[in-house]
């Protein structure tokens, strides 16, 4: 992992096409089709549209970290493991 800015506490510039995004999509994906789930049932699950899913998963839409949370949950994982396999994720993209 490189080390961060203390200052700014991460290497910024963090935009919706950027690699640390496309993992996060990545993980949020494989974790719906882990459950095999469609968008819609975790949409519904969510009390979403379908379309809210497809943004987030297609990057074109950020999620908070409260939604973060709340879509982890609906897709039957506890968000604690899902952001150890997305630090995980984010440490094998970096090397």
């Amino acid at each position: 992992m490189r080390p961060l800015d203390p200052i700014s506490a991460s290497p910024m510039r963090d935009t919706l096409r950027s690699p640390r995004q496309q993992v996060l999509r990545r993980l949020l994906r494989d974790l719906r089709k882990r459950r095999n789930l469609t968008q819609s049932q975790v949409a519904e699950r969510l009390a979403k549209p379908q379309s809210f899913v497809a943004k987030y998963e297609r990057g074109e839409r950020r999620l908070s970290v409260i939604e973060f949370i709340d879509v982890v949950r609906a897709l039957g994982f506890e968000p604690s493991v899902a952001i150890r396999q997305l630090l995980e994720a984010m440490d094998r993209a970096d090397r």
